[in-house]
């Protein structure tokens, strides 16, 4: 159970959940009215921590330099929507509504808060809670007897977050080309020779008849081109990404306080 006296040590400090996974950053805790013990604490969530999340701090526990609260991650990211500026109180309605997410019972709650020496919280009457008492404390000095006034300012934090900005994809289909090629190719041709008759052919010449018939028949040949296709793999191809860093310029507003002090000449002959 967080104390009053350590509440300095939990505004603007990391909230951890139950697996010591970051939720946010704590900005407001807000007191029971009934039992002035811390009850609540908002915790900046989302990206550059624009959603605020209230989480009960009955079982939360300071562990070194964060808070650490008995409940997961997207739990406290999905609680009910409360407004942390209505005033510096929750209504009746929205402790209800927190108490069933965060799986709590009502009748527990206010066990809790009235056990003698424990910490908890009371059940809340509407009435009590207008008692003009700012229940929030957000980092001002309001414990009686500090008169020092703390002054705060806002910083922003820049982060990124990956989007999809396209897609890319391999895709293959079949064209057909006409490729040209020349190759040679071989014919046969008739060529009729003639050769005197000599002592050496002379027996040939005069083996057949005298006066004759005859006829000699040669067959031609010619080469002529024959097409075949061969499929061979030729290359592979594949889609990579490689990243490049570029510098953008964030602009943005913060809110900072300034502190200046009014004073009265007295008789000083000013």
């Amino acid at each position: 159970m967080i104390t009053r006296e350590q509440i300095p040590a939990v505004l603007d400090h990391p909230v951890h959940d139950a697996e010591g996974s970051k939720i946010g950053d704590a900005k407001h805790v807000f007191l029971d009215d009934v039992t002035g013990r811390p009850a609540w604490v908002s915790v900046k969530t989302g990206l550059f921590g624009t959603s605020e999340s209230f989480v009960p701090i009955q079982d939360a526990a300071i562990v070194e330099d964060h808070l650490e609260v008995p409940y997961a991650k997207d739990k406290v990211k999905d609680a009910p929507n409360v407004d942390v500026d209505s005033g510096g109180h929750l209504s009746e309605d929205e402790e209800h509504r927190l108490y069933e997410h965060y799986g709590i019972a009502w009748d527990e709650a206010w066990q809790q808060a009235n056990r003698p020496g424990e910490g908890g919280w009371a059940r809340s009457d509407t009435s009590r809670r207008h008692s003009g008492e700012d229940t929030r404390h957000s980092g001002d000095a309001r414990h009686s007897g500090d008169e020092a006034m703390t002054r705060s300012e806002e910083q922003m934090h820049v982060g990124t977050e990956r989007r999809e900005t396209g897609r890319a994809r391999l895709r293959k289909y079949v064209v057909t080309e006409e490729v040209q090629q020349t190759i040679p190719v071989r014919h046969e041709e008739v060529r009729v020779e003639r050769e005197p008759i000599t002592e050496a052919n002379a027996d040939q010449a005069l083996s057949g008849a005298e006066i004759s018939e005859a006829e000699h028949e040669v067959t031609l040949h010619a080469e002529r081109p024959v097409v075949e296709t061969e499929a061979v793999p030729v290359e592979r191809v594949r889609l990579n990404t490689e990243e490049r860093v570029e510098e953008e310029t964030v602009r943005g507003q913060v809110r900072k306080e300034r502190i200046e002090a009014d004073t009265s000449d007295r008789d000083t002959g000013r």
